[in-house]
């Protein structure tokens, strides 16, 4: 089993798929999700590890002020434990993010539905209610008798009757993650899931789904890498180059020179030819 996280309901919207497709999806936000607490099976019988969320803003009570003071940790709003198959990874005070979830994978999702106070039997068990008509007065929503007679003499526990409705743990199963923003920590869930608005959630892999999903590391362990080490300019090979030596003239001046000198024969060579004519006549 990998860890979960704890998210909470921003609400519903629709988002466009790669393929054009208009899916109905559920926003749920991660914030400052840290591991708080690490139970191993040779202390605790079971590997588990226990993530907070959020940051609270009141001061927390004394018990839980020592607990955050021995393990220098700030307070939080709750706490919710996950089971793990391997607990040597992660280290207290490592913060796991969104990208614990890959879009394309499927995951459940558990927490209490909506609360909708006292409802009657035919709101909270689908009861069909008594006759409109033929003697029946003040009871048309009534869910009528509950028992026998004398014999239990009682109403058998479980008994459907009116009562409080919703509140209760629910899960939903095989929810597909469509997309996941690692800038601001939302994911994006095709489907409802339980509980209003601004209600906290848990969110894990699914467990009648059999996927192949890279173990991520925690944000404080990816921090802690060493930078990939740079070239050493002592060692870098440099290109060969001929040394100059500044004394010496360099061979386009030379070759500037000769030309000249070839270009003056002609000249040299028109003054002699006419000192011989001036010499004929």
């Amino acid at each position: 089993m990998r860890l979960g996280l704890i998210v909470k309901k921003i609400g519903m919207s629709r988002f466009y798929d790669s393929s054009g497709i208009n899916q109905c999806v559920t926003i749920l936000k991660v914030d400052n999700c840290k591991i708080i607490e690490i139970k191993t099976k040779e202390k605790n019988n079971y590997n588990a590890l226990r993530l907070s969320y959020g940051v609270a803003k009141k001061p927390s009570k004394k018990p839980l002020r020592g607990f955050l003071k021995k393990n220098n940790l700030k307070q939080f709003i709750l706490s919710k434990e996950f089971r793990v198959e391997n607990e040597h990874n992660y280290k207290i005070g490592d913060e796991v993010s969104a990208e614990n979830f890959t879009e394309g994978q499927f995951v459940d999702i558990s927490g209490n539905t909506i609360g909708k106070g006292f409802a009657g039997g035919m709101k909270r068990h689908n009861f069909s209610g008594n006759r409109a008509t033929h003697g029946v007065s003040i009871s048309h929503r009534s869910h009528g008798s509950t028992g026998q007679c004398q014999d239990p003499g009682k109403v058998f526990k479980g008994k459907k009757m009116a009562g409080r409705l919703g509140n209760v743990k629910r899960t939903m199963q095989n929810l597909l993650v469509l997309k996941v923003y690692k800038e601001n920590n939302t994911i994006l869930v095709r489907g409802s899931v339980p509980g209003p608005s601004g209600s906290y959630l848990k969110i894990f892999d699914s467990v009648k789904k059999s996927q192949m999903i890279e173990k991520p590391k925690p944000v404080q362990e990816q921090s802690q890498l060493q930078p990939a080490e740079k070239p050493n300019p002592a060692q870098e090979v440099k290109p060969e180059v001929a040394e100059v030596n500044p004394l010496q003239k360099p061979q386009a001046q030379t070759q500037t020179s000769k030309e000249l000198e070839d270009k003056s024969e002609p000249k040299e060579f028109a003054k002699k030819n006419l000192k011989d004519s001036n010499k004929v006549e």
